[in-house]
């Protein structure tokens, strides 16, 4: 919607041609003001916060979690959906990044394991919600289609290949629950090109390619990709390359049209 339009009109007008006007200036009026994503400044002072614990700052190191905010494009005000939470790491940052405007639920097919238990009972910023869901369907309830800014899934689509969640039916689900340019954003760690599913369980790594086609198919449209995780040096032959040699890992960015 365009809030500046003019008001005033041009010629002779009818009665539908005043009310229109009135009912633009109504919907600006009311709308919900889109901020801008956070700066660096900002994400660097949320990354730095003294409370954050220890073990999340020894993470830091190998997740680049500035880079990673900066390219998610997180906005304060945002309702964002974490699909495997696990621990909690990526909920709490994002809480502390989406503020008490915002929400963030963490999904989980089981309840909260300590770690994110305490994080949800701890206030961050914004709230964290438990949402214990299944995988192939882990939107909450209370969540209307298009109700979500934004989906995370970090490091875990391996993980649902080689569980057998049914990927096609979670990701119509989250593109149902994601509004129009709403993102979906997964980071994974990179198997060997051609290799499709065949790591998912033995190597804890996922083709690329195949994550592409599984998300496309849905009606995403891949929007970006994050270099700040690759290693070309990586042969990707191992769960782990042999120290100190870097993981490959890639993060795409998706967008509902």
């Amino acid at each position: 919607m365009n809030c500046t339009t003019r008001l005033r009109p041009r010629g002779p007008v009818g009665l539908i041609g005043l009310l229109a006007p009135l009912a633009l200036f109504a919907a600006c009026a009311f709308a919900s003001p889109v901020s801008a994503p956070l700066g660096a400044d900002e994400i660097a002072r949320i990354v730095a916060s003294p409370d954050r614990s220890e073990a999340d700052r020894a993470n830091d190191q190998r997740r680049k979690p500035e880079q990673m905010l900066a390219f998610i494009g997180v906005r304060a005000g945002m309702v964002a959906l974490d699909i495997s939470a696990a621990g909690g790491y990526t909920s709490e940052l994002l809480a502390r990044s989406v503020g008490p405007a915002g929400k963030v639920y963490a999904q989980g097919a089981a309840a909260p394991r300590e770690t994110l238990a305490a994080r949800i009972a701890k206030p961050h910023g914004g709230p964290i919600v438990a949402a214990v869901r299944p995988f192939d369907d882990p939107v909450p309830a209370e969540v209307a289609a298009g109700g979500l800014d934004l989906v995370t899934l970090m490091f875990n689509y391996h993980d649902l290949v080689h569980m057998g969640v049914d990927r096609e039916r979670m990701n119509r689900a989250l593109f149902a629950a994601l509004k129009p340019g709403g993102t979906y954003v997964i980071a994974d760690h990179s198997a060997r090109p051609g290799t499709g599913a065949a790591d998912a369980k033995t190597l804890h790594r996922i083709d690329e390619a195949l994550v592409r086609e599984e998300v496309e198919r849905a009606g995403f449209k891949l929007a970006a990709q994050g270099q700040f995780l690759r290693n070309s040096a990586d042969p990707r032959e191992r769960v782990t390359p042999e120290p100190p040699m870097a993981k490959d890992e890639f993060v795409l960015e998706f967008v509902k049209p």
